[in-house]
């Protein structure tokens, strides 16, 4: 292709011949040969950074740094071995992380890549609907109202259109574009007039355009390169991991420290007292806490898509989870978007559309309301792709056909010339078209306009009626009775839509002059069944403490009789439309929003949503928002969680949304807000488990301090523990299922901690120090079978320490220590158990849905057996085979422990706190 550096200064045409290209666009050859020659039209792949700093980012970490010098530290001292487990252990678990980041990144793309994406281009005289990533430059595209400009092109035609080149400039403000050449000496492309450049989002209008750019030729592609490596803010989840592993860094170094001075204070040796400072801070730094967090971020994305819901920004799964208020769209949302025409009412009455006595009366109206159409935008073959993305207009043609008219045939004889696109601020369309039609009057003008929309702005701007034959003059009164029939028709929730016509002599004329004077054809009323579960999902909304608000542009009867019929309100909802927003001041609508009246919100147009979203966050909501057209894109950008609609959305919808609902069902999206609580709830469960450990690790060593007595664990058995039996185990919580009774609470306050005072309570108090209890009960116990009290264990403690004492005195220490490991491992089995709740019974939960939770349960079971009574892991990790008889004593910590929990959560329950 030749270089067109300044396309927009060239005339059409002359662009036109420069790609050999033609107005019905390239054939399907000529595309597919391009196509193979430049590569598609996708955005160059972000860049990121060398798969070995990656690798190197998850072993220099806080965590990772701690573990570093901690190994250096056992070298320093002596002990070469435990420095490797050290070093071994970083590395191992450095390299899971890295495994899990890059599996649940390419998940994330590959959902990505499940969003719609086409564009309408011309391919041998056809309009036709190709993959966005197919087009290349020399094909002509239809761009309209909704459309995600997919390349950069030079307009050949436009009617009103505005496009929103935020995505470029930064600027939010949408700017015009028409086809003159822009002026030659333009510095950017963003700057003139005459292009649509890919990523902008139509606004309002239509247009045909020239592709002449694309994939990383375009204004985009060379934006999004140079921002390929700018690094987005972390999220609200990765802060506070952050700030989690700066605190536990610091408590796992104030604890070594500690152990270290207590131990030279006592007269422990200075390289013996390091190693127990060591241990301390090995204990207490949760080695799996960012490949657990990682994948509890996957896997709930993974599930999500699961229910039709894609993540487009992660973060945005947490602040799911503390969401209060869901400002919902009615049409595509609560309703299916599926919309068929059922009654129309012309003069003499309201008639059902499947009234055979009704046919021929009707077919002004519904042939009117055909070419008031977008499939009129095109004439041929292409008209029913260019219909397909309105179901409103889907429905009219749909009744046209049923009335026994075919739209080809009318758009044959009635070919458009002009349209004034529907815009919702005008909350109307106008189209005029050459050509007369059977049935309508043209001699005032050889060409004829047909305009619909909302039923006030249509009749503010008809004088005349037509009424059987012709057309007479409309007088207030039965102007006053029409608005009265079309409030009826909404109060049963019908969508109405008011059709009339004119005759023009002038199809160049304003809009104003265009659709005044108008004679009046009728009104249809258009039928948007309630999504079936919408009912039950909006109840769960409400068990779950989430205030769910509809705002939508439709007449406030129809938004009001939606609203009863699914469940929303339980009487009359007091209706506020946009003219009513404008009226009241801030501090009035604070009032009304906070109030605990049932609301709902009509006729808003776009920066009057944007207003309710604003004052809702205001007053401390933490607000979600879902719309499917343009007019959403600000609301959803501007909430907490924007939500667009995937299969009805607008693409401006899409790309201005973190979360697409896929099916567009308020059902999905109640599923996600469940999914975003489980995240925040599997990081707590996964804390409190690996937390509950820590406290039997460091007991042995406080004991040996203040007891003066041999520690109950070495180093290397706290590495078993932290890194053998419990990592499995951890990650299985961390992919937990959303637990039952999770929606019967209310959301989370936004800026609750991951780690707050009733977990650590819960872990170190409670958890912990009955592992602590039975640990060291399960090391006395043995001692005390060889009848060794605790004088004459301090008496052993200095030569067992040297490793000086007897053989009979350090098997029994081996197999002491042995017996508070098993104990310790066979609490936390219980303890996996206990964590997945923090206040519902462990005996409650359903047993089945999460696969690694077993498998972590069989692991661990499995490596105690190993450390026990494989001999090579015995002489590494100094255990010793536990006579049978032993088992079935130890196994009565796990059921203490379970016992205890279960007796904390009861109380809890029914004093009914906490935020579990």
């Amino acid at each position: 292709m030749p270089e067109l550096r300044r396309a927009w200064a060239l005339a059409a045409g002359e662009l036109q011949d420069q790609l050999a290209s033609g107005p019905d666009g390239l054939t399907d050859a000529e595309a597919a040969a391009r196509l193979a020659r430049l590569g598609p039209n996708l955005l160059p792949a972000a860049r990121r950074r060398r798969l070995l700093l990656r690798l190197l980012d998850q072993v220099s970490h806080f965590l990772a740094v701690l573990l570093w010098i901690a190994g250096a530290l056992a070298f320093a001292s002596g002990t070469p071995q435990l420095g490797w487990a050290i070093w071994t252990v970083v590395v191992v678990n450095g390299v899971f992380s890295f495994w899990q980041e890059e599996k649940a990144e390419q998940a994330l793309a590959a959902l990505q890549r499940t969003l719609p994406h086409d564009a309408r281009a011309w391919r041998g005289g056809r309009l036709e609907l190709v993959p966005a990533r197919d087009l290349v430059p020399g094909d002509v595209v239809e761009l309209a109202h909704g459309d995600r400009v997919p390349a950069d092109a030079r307009i050949l035609s436009a009617e009103g259109l505005r496009l929103d080149l935020s995505l470029l400039t930064g600027e939010s403000e949408p700017v015009d574009r028409a086809p003159a050449p822009a002026e030659p000496l333009c510095r950017l492309a963003t700057e003139a007039g005459s292009l649509a450049l890919a990523g902008a989002g139509v606004v309002a209008g239509r247009a045909r355009a020239l592709v002449y750019a694309t994939g990383p030729d375009t204004a985009l592609g060379q934006v999004a390169d140079l921002t390929a490596t700018v690094e987005r803010e972390p999220g609200t989840l990765a802060v506070q991991v952050g700030r989690l592993v700066r605190f536990i860094a610091f408590l796992s170094t104030a604890i070594g420290s500690a152990v270290f001075g207590l131990g030279w204070l006592v007269g422990v040796g200075f390289w013996e007292g390091l190693l127990f400072g060591i241990g301390m801070i090995v204990a207490n730094v949760p080695e799996g806490l960012l490949p657990t967090v990682t994948l509890a971020l996957a896997r709930s994305a993974q599930r999500m898509a699961g229910r039709k819901v894609l993540v487009r920004r992660m973060e945005a799964v947490e602040t799911l989870s503390a969401v209060t208020v869901i400002c919902a769209d009615k049409t595509g949302t609560l309703t299916e978007n599926r919309m068929a025409v059922r009654r129309a009412w012309i003069p003499g009455g309201t008639v059902a559309l499947d009234d055979p006595s009704a046919r021929q009366p009707l077919r002004p109206l519904l042939a009117a309301s055909a070419l008031c159409t977008e499939a009129g935008a095109v004439v041929g073959p292409g008209a029913e792709q260019a219909v397909a993305r309105d179901p409103l207009d889907a429905a009219v043609l749909s009744a046209a056909r049923a009335g026994g008219l075919d739209p080809l045939d009318l758009f044959r004889a009635a070919p458009r010339l002009r349209e004034v696109p529907f815009d919702p601020a005008r909350r109307r369309m106008t189209v005029v078209t050459r050509g007369g039609l059977p049935g309508f009057d043209a001699g005032a003008g050889p060409l004829l306009s047909f305009t619909k929309g909302a039923p006030p702005e249509v009749l503010a701007r008809c004088a005349r009626i037509r009424d059987g034959e012709r057309a007479r003059p409309l007088g207030d009164e039965e102007r006053l009775a029409i608005a009265a029939e079309a409030d009826r028709l909404a109060s049963a929730g019908h969508r109405v839509v008011a059709v009339a016509f004119r005759a023009l002599d002038d199809g160049g004329a304003s809009a104003i002059e265009v659709e005044r004077d108008l004679v009046l054809l009728g009104l249809l009323a258009v039928f948007d069944p309630p999504r079936a579960g919408v009912s039950a999902a909006l109840r769960r909304c409400r068990e779950a403490g989430i205030r769910v608000v509809m705002v939508t542009g439709d007449h406030g009867a129809t938004a009001s009789a939606v609203a009863r019929e699914v469940g929303l309100v339980s009487g009359e909802p007091e209706v506020t439309t946009g003219t009513d927003l404008d009226r009241l001041g801030d501090e009035a609508l604070r009032e009304l929003l906070r109030g605990s009246r049932e609301v709902v919100f009509a006729r808003v147009l776009p920066e009057q949503k944007l207003r309710l979203v604003k004052a809702l966050q205001g007053l401390g909501e933490v607000v979600a928002v879902t719309g499917d057209g343009v007019n959403d894109a600000p609301a959803l950008r501007a909430a907490h969680v924007g939500i667009a609609m995937g299969a009805s959305g607008t693409d401006v919808a899409r790309a201005a949304a973190d979360v697409v609902l896929l099916d567009d069902d308020f059902a999905s999206l109640v599923a996600a807000v469940e999914e975003g609580r489980a995240i925040f709830r599997n990081i707590r469960k996964f804390l409190a488990y690996i937390l509950t450990s820590n406290v039997p690790e460091l007991a042995p060593f406080l004991a040996m301090v203040v007891l003066r007595i041999p520690p109950a664990l070495n180093i290397l058995q706290i590495l078993a523990v932290d890194l053998g039996t419990d990592m499995l185990p951890a990650l299985a919580l961390g992919a937990e299922p959303p637990e039952p009774g999770l929606m019967r609470r209310p959301p989370r306050p936004r800026d609750a901690p991951l780690l707050d005072r009733s977990l650590l309570l819960r872990a170190y108090l409670r958890l912990g120090l009955v592992e602590a209890v039975v640990a060291m009960a399960a090391f006395g116990a043995v001692w005390a079978g060889q009848g060794v009290g605790l004088e004459e264990l301090r008496r052993l403690a200095p030569a067992l320490l040297a490793r000086t004492a007897g053989p009979a005195a350090l098997e029994v220490q081996r197999l002491a220590t042995t017996a508070a490991l098993a104990a310790i491992v066979l609490c936390q089995m219980a303890n996996l158990f206990a964590c997945r709740s923090e206040r519902m019974s462990a005996f409650r939960l359903p047993l089945g849905g999460n696969a690694l939770l077993w498998a972590g349960l069989a692991v661990e079971a499995a490596l105690l057996a190993a450390v026990v009574y494989l001999p090579p892991l015995q002489r590494v990790f100094s255990t010793g085979p536990l006579p049978a008889l032993a088992w079935p004593l130890l196994l009565g910590g796990p059921f203490l422990l379970l016992a205890v929990d279960e007796a904390a959560k009861w109380r809890r329950r029914r004093a009914g706190t906490g935020a579990g």
